[in-house]
C-alpha cells in the first residue's frame, strides 16, 4: 500500500508538499527536509522519521500541534524512493536526491585500459554516462 493511503492530511497539505521547494537529505534517523521557499531555508530544516515505510513523525512545530500529517510527511511519502530507501536503511551515501541510487564508479584500473572503442550512445568528442560510470571512457577536460 502506498504511504500517501495510510495518512490522513488536507488538500491544503497535499498542494504544499508538492509545490514548496523542499530539499531532502537521507540521514540515518529518516529524512531531513530543508524548506527552500523560505526566505531562511536552515531556520526551515526538520527530521521526517519513518515507522514501517510510513512517514510517521515530523520534527516541526506542526506535526506536534496539529491533527493529521504534516505537509513535510506528505512530501516525503509522495517521493516513494525517499520512503523505499528509509524503509530499507539504505546507506545514505548511495542515494541521489531523487530517491535514485548513486552508484560508485569502479576504479577504472579494474576494468582495464581506457578503450578507444566506438559506442552507439557516445556523442563525437562527449563520452555517454555509462562509458564514463565504467571508466572505459574520461570525460574530457
Amino acid at each position: 500500500m502506498h504511504p500517501l493511503n495510510q495518512l490522513e492530511f488536507s488538500s491544503r497539505i497535499a498542494k504544499r508538499a508538492q509545490y514548496e521547494a523542499f530539499e531532502f537529505t537521507l540521514v540515518s534517523e529518516g529524512v531531513q527536509i530543508r524548506n527552500g521557499s523560505h526566505e531562511h531555508p536552515g531556520e526551515h530544516e526538520y527530521l521526517v522519521r519513518s515507522d514501517d515505510g510510513v512517514p510517521a513523525s515530523c520534527t516541526c512545530p506542526a506535526d506536534e500541534h496539529y491533527e493529521g500529517a504534516c505537509k513535510h510527511r506528505v512530501a516525503v511519502a509522495i517521493r516513494r524512493p525517499l520512503v523505499d530507501a528509509i524503509a530499507t536503511k539504505v546507506d545514505p551515501k548511495v542515494v541521489a536526491p531523487d530517491g535514485g541510487r548513486i552508484d560508485t564508479p569502479a576504479d577504472p584500473s579494474e576494468n582495464g585500459p581506457v578503450s578507444d572503442e566506438e559506442c552507439s550512445e557516445c556523442l563525437d568528442d562527449f563520452p555517454c554516462w555509462e562509458c564514463v560510470r565504467t571508466g572505459k571512457k574520461p570525460l574530457p577536460e
